[in-house]
């Protein structure tokens, strides 16, 4: 967990400034048809599946290199309810990185249900997640050891590295983009609308530079400025979302009442964890087993980090924090096993590295160490995973990776206030590039807002109108962040 902690549903925030290998990705190779046949999806945890088309189609690992080694991408087209539909069908691109489009989607069926009504849902696992040739390391959850050295990270970086089954170099958001053209033209599809979450927002915008003829309208859910890297701020941001919790619950007369004097105290548990680590046994979340998890400072921050992404997990975090001060972290550390899980089940984390490592660093660029070091976070997490990245080849990037964006396609961007990784200013310099847009935050919600409230109905209405102007947005008014958690019977009535 040691390294597991800086990774999540977002970009890896640091990494290495890589130049373009491989021709421009707008010089896609032709694409032969792809045939499909019945399937299921499994969800995460496999507890339900939905039903799709799904299909294969071989590529060349190295886009400069077609006669060279080639990989197999997997793709799933969920049909649209009306059978005489037209409608351009609605490609998903899913976060991370490292996470399968088909996963997310499995996930979150009953969010795109509005959109399936009347049109088909295309989702294509981008080479290095799910079926497409995934790129997984396996970093061990070391609950039980306080944050490695650098000489550890770098010898499983290294063993990363070696473990995978493609060259990295060829997996990042540039070659991403040319696979997304690819399958439309494989599929027969002109026009296309697009949704991408998180980092899926990244890929969408640079599929935008190079193929907007094709682009029927986009959604943009927790989204990244296109013309930015991350790293530099992503410290501030969260400390900026946690600073909104600790309002919020001191604005909350039960929650004050429940847990007085929070942020003073959390600062102060801050400095007892600097200066020593406690040690708790937990059940393990899926297997019972007894789990010792070792919390210092880095521990307990990513803990925070991981914790502090949604509202519903946002929730949690007073009472924790207030078990913590009275030396019970069990709870917190049940919670850790638990989302470290869902991680590992979610997450190619060769994959997370090879976009990160190719994509970031130009961030590092005049960060003020001293403002991160005056975060929660502080300037570990730049420093663990510059180290982490040690060694990566230099990935494939387009020239124009992070160009301002500037395009006419319809374009809907969704935020959540207390978003910890992109905060609303991030999709209002988004917005910027947009000529036709809506620019929507939703009061008290994190990272991701397809789930939340009306957001799939209005997604469903902005696709058909095929513009932003005249949009209804006022039903995302009425969102309301989740009550605060005050002990084992749940929120306060």
């Amino acid at each position: 967990m040691p390294l597991k902690r800086w990774f999540g549903p977002i970009l890896a925030p640091f990494a290495l400034v890589v130049p373009l290998l491989a021709p421009p990705a707008s010089m896609a190779a032709p694409a032969t048809r792809v045939t499909l046949s019945d399937c299921r999806l499994p969800a995460p945890g496999g507890a339900s599946s939905v039903p799709a088309r799904c299909g294969h189609l071989e590529v060349a690992e190295n886009p400069g290199d077609p006669g060279g080694r080639k990989i197999v991408l997997a793709v799933a087209v969920v049909p649209a309810l009306d059978v005489r539909s037209r409608l351009p069908p609605l490609f998903v691109v899913a976060g991370g990185p490292g996470q399968a489009a088909s996963d997310f989607y499995a996930g979150y069926s009953q969010a795109f249900a509005p959109v399936v009504r009347t049109r088909a849902v295309v989702l294509l696992d981008q080479r290095g997640t799910g079926g497409s040739n995934r790129l997984s390391c396996d970093f061990p959850d070391d609950f039980d050891v306080a944050a490695p050295p650098p000489e550890v990270i770098r010898d499983l970086s290294s063993k990363c590295r070696q473990g995978l089954k493609g060259r990295p170099e060829f997996y990042t958001s540039s070659v991403a983009i040319r696979d997304l053209e690819t399958v439309r033209v494989a599929l027969g599809y002109d026009r296309i609308a697009l949704y991408g979450v998180s980092y899926g927002t990244r890929v969408v915008e640079h599929y935008l530079r190079h193929y907007s003829r094709h682009a029927a309208a986009v959604v943009l859910d927790g989204v990244m400025q296109p013309d930015r890297t991350l790293g530099a701020e992503t410290p501030l941001d969260a400390e900026r979302a946690l600073d909104i919790m600790f309002a919020r619950c001191h604005a909350t007369p039960n929650c004050e009442a429940a847990f007085p004097e929070l942020a003073n105290r959390f600062q102060a548990l801050l400095a007892d964890l600097a200066s020593h680590a406690h040690t708790v046994s937990v059940p393990d979340p899926s297997t019972g087993a007894a789990r010792t998890v070792v919390f210092d400072r880095d521990q307990f921050t990513g803990a925070v980090r991981l914790l502090n992404y949604y509202s519903v997990t946002t929730a949690l975090l007073p009472l924790f924090i207030d078990r913590a001060t009275r030396g019970d972290y069990a709870p917190m550390a049940s919670e850790l096993l638990l989302l470290s899980s869902n991680l590992d089940e979610q997450l190619a984390y060769g994959m997370n590295a090879a976009v990160a490592c190719a994509e970031d660093v130009s961030s590092y660029a005049g960060i003020d160490r001293k403002a991160l070091e005056r975060t929660y976070l502080g300037a570990g997490q730049l420093d663990e995973l510059t180290t982490l990245c040690e060694g990566w080849p230099r990935g494939v990037l387009d020239a124009d990776l992070f160009q301002p964006l500037h395009t006419s396609v319809p374009a809907l961007l969704l935020s959540g206030e207390a978003d910890p990784v992109t905060p609303p200013s991030s999709a209002v310099r988004a917005a910027a590039g947009f000529s036709d847009v809506a620019n929507v935050v939703v009061a008290g919600q994190g990272h991701g807002q397809l789930g939340v409230g009306c957001a799939p109905w209005l997604v469903a209405r902005f696709l058909s109108a095929e513009t932003a102007r005249g949009l209804d947005v006022s039903c995302l008014g009425s969102v309301l962040a989740d009550p605060f958690v005050l002990g084992p019977t749940g929120p306060a009535p």
